[in-house]
């Protein structure tokens, strides 16, 4: 298959997050088909509701200044599907991409044939970036799960080192309605012989993992909360200080912005630092340029090329919301013109509660996506009365970014936010050489 062709074939398979009601049997049997290509390498798994994306990368960019040659395995993507793979921090080439997913495709039939299920697309993915890592040798791969841990494709790695992000409701319909099975859920990637690597958790989620470790002899590490601030720039970032019980990191300008990314880091300093008990030449120098220098699409993204500039955020449940509107409120006081659209399975009221009163200028949207709320459902969730000044409807993302440009001042600030899938829409219409797919 070309690039184009791997793309249609992989997409025709479903939403990826029917993997969840698979298990793991198909998965395993596709990587043993591949040659188990996990085997080679030893990885990192990271789940959790909010930040493992951020944590991930974080982790990746101080691998990378240690020089580790790291793989990054991220979902969902933005414009390409190649942004899910990542070595040595560049992306999968198209033609690269084509052919392990040849591979796999080949695998995946053999799959069916001998279980009579096709292995999903989330799990094919996963072993196109498994197979990628493998011929690109490198020294560790960083998994990002894509949708709870306990069936989650990524788990068939058998990931040495793992961690728990924040954990919080969303994903009800796959993972549980409470909190704690929904952390049930996170917690079963730490397993037997793990070393794991536990966020600042609310309680309820808490309990339920420390459980977990206990079940399986596994003393979990938890992440710093001695994180202060020293100083906010201008343009949303933070100078801050971290302390952990082996060494003190002050004076890091943390190059993702948002004060949510302190327990972020924080958990990537924690992973960072078992790594390097475990044979790893992770120096304090490289924990520091890797957080200083880590990148992460679509998350409190800031492009200042385009007037007026726009800001991409992916807050996609109500904790999202919530790091997004603290940022609104430090950095853009006088409010923004905001561009919003979901998938209609989430928390939309709690989320317009939080986020619509920092909009001067509300328009709503719907990607196109078949899991998107309408706009006519999407109205149903803004207060009453009205925080915005305008609310307008708009029946495409192209149609709401040429609203919000006539509504919003050069020196303004348009805010994209409420899904990735949006953020990605507007971004392929900003950046048309990116190439959709």
């Amino acid at each position: 298959m070309n690039f184009d062709e791997s793309v249609s074939y992989l997409f025709g398979l479903g939403h990826e997050t029917v993997a969840i009601k698979l298990g793991l049997e198909n998965v395993t049997r596709l990587l043993r088909r591949l040659g188990d290509p996990q085997a080679s390498f030893p990885s990192v798994q990271i789940a959790g509701t909010n930040g493992k994306g951020s944590t991930a990368a974080m982790l990746d960019a101080i691998a990378r200044a240690a020089g580790v040659r790291a793989g990054l395995y991220t979902s969902p993507h933005l414009v390409s599907v190649t942004e899910r793979v990542r070595a040595g921090g560049l992306e999968i080439s198209r033609d690269e991409f084509a052919r392990h997913a040849t591979r796999v495709r080949e695998a995946a039939e053999g799959v069916e044939r001998e279980a009579g299920a096709l292995p999903t697309f989330f799990e094919q993915v996963t072993g196109v970036a498994l197979s990628a890592f493998a011929d690109e040798e490198v020294g560790l791969a960083i998994l990002e799960t894509g949708l709870g841990g306990r069936l989650d494709a990524t788990t068939a790695a058998g990931a040495r080192w793992v961690a728990v992000t924040p954990v919080a409701l969303d994903h009800q319909e796959y993972l549980g309605n409470t909190l704690a099975e929904i952390a049930g859920e996170k917690a079963a990637i730490i397993r037997p012989g793990t070393r794991a690597v536990v966020a600042p958790q609310l309680p309820e989620a808490l309990e339920v993992i420390v459980r977990r470790c206990q079940e399986v002899g596994v003393e979990p590490r938890f992440a710093t909360e001695d994180v202060e601030v020293e100083e906010a720039g201008a343009d949303g970032r933070l100078r801050v200080s971290l302390r952990t019980s082996s060494a003190e990191y002050a004076g890091v300008r943390l190059a993702l912005r948002g004060r949510h990314q302190l327990t972020n880091a924080a958990v990537a300093v924690a992973l960072a630092e078992l790594l390097a008990e475990d044979g790893f030449e992770i120096s304090r120098e490289a924990i520091v340029e890797g957080l200083e220098t880590a990148e992460h699409a679509g998350r409190l993204e800031l492009d200042e090329r385009t007037r007026p500039p726009i800001l991409y955020d992916g807050a996609h449940n109500a904790a999202g919301a919530r790091a997004l509107r603290a940022y609104l409120d430090e950095f853009a006081p006088a409010g923004v013109t905001m561009v919003f659209g979901a998938m209609r399975d989430k928390e939309l009221e709690e989320i317009g509660r939080v986020l619509f009163p920092a909009a001067r200028h509300l328009i709503l949207t719907a990607p196109a996506n078949p899991r998107a709320a309408t706009v006519e459902r999407l109205l149903r969730a803004v207060p009453v009365p009205p925080s915005s000044s305008t609310i307008a409807l708009a029946p495409s993302s192209r149609d709401a970014l040429v609203i919000a440009r006539t509504h919003t001042p050069a020196d303004g600030l348009v805010c994209v936010t409420g899904s990735l899938y949006l953020v990605g829409e507007v971004k392929a219409q900003l950046e048309p050489n990116a190439g959709e797919s």
